[in-house]
């Protein structure tokens, strides 16, 4: 790939250039210069169909969250980024729950997500899975999740983000064993 640097010729350049290639500008301003793509005889197979109408929800999505939550503002602040792709990415990625651990009653949950998880919901159910007790954790020192539990059964925990999305992952705690990891 050629470099150019201080081009009278390319700087400020956008749109078609010939029959066969375009210019475009980049939000750091750099000058891309490609090959315009060919889609004449595309055919979508159905996985991509399927794509192509999640995407469509989260650009709705990312549309008015964009304008609405200064949370994508502010964390697309200083990058190459917008707060579209920000709330495009929180979208399309649902949190992840890295780690459970059960002590004395105390359940603390390990969730992130790209940006924020808003509330992580926990359930002990007994042996016929009937739920014994349902709550939210409590947000501590902005990393760990903490519930306190009254009964012992079968742990199920949700973690929800700001778009929306969620992960569930059910945990029992044994005598022996206290803590769920996901493996990486």
């Amino acid at each position: 790939m050629a470099r150019a640097t201080m081009n009278p010729i390319i700087s400020g350049l956008s749109g078609s250039i010939g029959k066969d290639h375009y210019a475009r500008r980049t939000r750091n301003g750099k000058t891309i210069i490609s090959l315009k793509p060919d889609f004449s005889n595309r055919q979508f197979s159905e996985g991509q169909l399927e794509h192509q109408h999640r995407m469509q929800h989260a650009a709705g999505y990312a549309k008015v969250a964009s304008r609405e939550n200064p949370v994508y503002a502010k964390l697309a602040k200083g990058t190459a980024k917008n707060a579209y792709n920000i709330a495009l990415a929180d979208w399309l990625k649902p949190p992840i729950i890295h780690s459970i651990d059960w002590q004395d009653g105390c359940i603390r949950v390990d969730a992130t997500d790209n940006v924020q998880v808003t509330k992580v919901i926990v359930t002990v159910l007994d042996q016929e899975g009937r739920p014994l007790e349902q709550g939210q954790a409590e947000l501590v020192f902005g990393v760990w999740w903490d519930y306190h539990a009254a009964n012992n059964g079968l742990i199920r925990i949700e973690a929800w983000d700001l778009a929306g999305n969620s992960t569930q992952q059910e945990f029992y705690p044994s005598r022996f064993n206290s803590v769920w990891e996901r493996t990486r």
